[in-house]
């Protein structure tokens, strides 16, 4: 082995040689839509890891007025790639901004995917118990606001909703800058439902955990059952792949806060990435082996805490 190998370059070579001595084919590399890279992750991904954040995209389906993402088609044929790829066993679709609060893609692609697939949807305060019911059976277990980009409901009707869908055991997912949290914080603390932050929840570089939002969030999770999804490290990262060394800083914050109410996600196909600079999922999922190196720890971020948060039996 030569010393121009990298560090994930010899990782795999080390786990394909001991997978030869414990009788087992090496992973070939595979090629996935919309994710750069070929390599599988390198550490030993455990059965029933589950991605809790991503995408189906289909421009069969209109998008909502005034949405201003559109990305290409990313198809369930798609992510399935992506499953053989990093080892994933169960996932959880998450309604985009482009279709708003038009959820017809969503509910077919969770029935496509089967029982292991969950999904969170976006809704309005108009939405009526008939229609909660029918989505709790499709699979739907929590409904998204959103601040960031244009479509979805608006975020005045997020207390009203989460009201309306106490009664399902289901969550609040919000995506948003930091700032907007700190200034949402009354308003989440008073939900009947937990929230579940998206994308670590946007805390701004540098300041990561030291930003005021990290409080707002640690607090939420210690007083009022949050959770955090450890996604998204490209999106505000400075330093960039494949460390992502400033995100890496925020993560091991809440790793360290409560391991318990952690989720890991993808974000395929990483919409609001260029075509030509998707991120490496397998480098993503690589991360969480250094935001979490004990393997129990790691594990219940990628098993348990999933189960129970989507009911995954």
């Amino acid at each position: 082995m030569t010393s121009s190998l990298t560090r994930r370059a010899h990782l795999a070579a080390l786990m394909g040689a001991a997978a030869v001595s414990a009788g087992l084919r090496p992973a070939l590399a595979q090629t996935v839509p919309w994710s750069s890279g070929t390599d599988r992750p390198t550490f030993a991904v455990p059965p029933g890891a589950t991605d809790c954040h991503h995408h189906i995209y289909d421009a069969q389906f209109p998008a909502a007025p005034g949405a201003s993402l559109r990305p290409p088609d990313a198809s369930i044929a798609d992510y399935r790639l992506l499953m053989q790829r990093l080892g994933i066993s169960r996932h959880v679709v998450v309604q985009p901004s482009t279709y708003g609060v038009d959820n017809s893609l969503l509910v077919q692609s969770v029935k496509a995917f089967g029982p292991a697939a969950r999904g969170v949807a976006m809704l309005d305060a108009s939405v009526a118990p008939e229609e909660l019911k029918r989505l709790d059976g499709a699979g739907i277990r929590g409904v998204r606001f959103g601040t960031r980009l244009p479509g979805g409901a608006p975020i005045a009707d997020l207390a009203q909703v989460a009201r309306k869908i106490a009664d399902f055991g289901w969550h609040i997912v919000l995506v948003a800058d930091g700032d907007k949290i700190v200034e949402l914080a009354d308003t989440l603390k008073d939900l009947p439902v937990p929230v579940v932050f998206d994308h670590m929840g946007h805390l701004p570089e540098p300041a990561g955990p030291d930003h005021p939002g990290f409080k707002v969030i640690a607090d939420l999770i210690d007083k009022h059952g949050a959770w955090v999804k450890l996604t998204g490290a490209y999106l505000l990262s400075k330093v960039g792949p494949p460390s992502y060394a400033d995100r890496s800083r925020l993560a091991r914050a809440y790793v360290q806060l409560a391991p318990e109410r952690l989720v890991w996600g993808s974000d395929w196909p990483h919409p609001t990435a260029p075509a030509n600079a998707k991120p490496d999922d397998a480098v993503l999922l690589d991360l969480l082996a250094d935001w979490a190196p004990e393997e129990a720890v790691r594990n219940r971020i990628l098993v348990a805490n999933p189960a129970k948060l989507y009911g995954f039996g």
